[in-house]
């Protein structure tokens, strides 16, 4: 098997993975927002979030199941993510307190804004470790 296709077998399997994954337990999309905007607030904590809205091609995917990934991998629990969709009005107040008008990879500590963006739509695809070598980067300074 050639190495795109081994790449494409991983990333179908952690698709199918991810979406096999009881929901029923997850706390709704508005719980999670204000959640998220009541740890900005309250602590100077890390923060990851991913910005996106309801279409979304693979590469936007990849953006968020990679991110996961390096997340829980380098971190465990001690850095949240939260995945939020632009097309939700819940979303709104969150993304304006962030200044965030699109499809967004984003790292806040306190009043510090990481934007990751542009290298992790260049890497996810071709190169998912150089993204989450970016994370850790960026993440291991501010913990």
């Amino acid at each position: 098997m050639t190495e795109p296709m081994k790449t494409m077998k991983w990333m179908f399997m952690a698709i199918l993975i991810i979406t096999q994954l009881p929901a029923c337990n997850a706390p709704s999309s508005d719980a999670k927002k204000a959640s998220a905007e009541k740890q900005i607030t309250e602590n100077n904590g890390v923060q990851v979030y991913y910005f996106h809205y309801t279409r979304r091609c693979t590469t936007c995917n990849n953006v968020e199941i990679v991110t996961k990934q390096a997340l829980v991998e380098y971190y465990g629990v001690k850095v949240p993510f939260t995945s939020v969709n632009l097309d939700e009005a819940a979303s709104e107040s969150l993304a304006k307190k962030l200044t965030i008008e699109g499809q967004t990879l984003l790292i806040v500590s306190g009043e510090k804004k990481f934007d990751l963006t542009n290298d992790a739509f260049l890497n996810v695809n071709g190169k998912p470790e150089k993204l989450k070598a970016l994370l850790k980067q960026t993440i291991d300074p501010i913990l």
